[in-house]
């Protein structure tokens, strides 16, 4: 992977994580199981910390 394949994949996650985030704060708001939602946002800062060790 290129670091401009990584930077994009970087700002992909980063604009996923947003939605995410915005996902569970509905759920939570409306009384709904935020688990799959919080794996979501645990997987993506999982995946971002990787790229970023490989962008360094």
């Amino acid at each position: 992977m290129t670091k401009s394949e990584i930077s994009s994949r970087i700002a992909e996650l980063k604009m996923d994580y947003i939605r995410a985030q915005d996902d569970l704060e509905k759920l939570e708001s409306v009384g709904h199981d935020v688990t799959s939602a919080e794996k979501r946002l645990s997987a993506i800062e999982e995946e971002l910390s990787e790229l970023r060790k490989l962008e360094e």
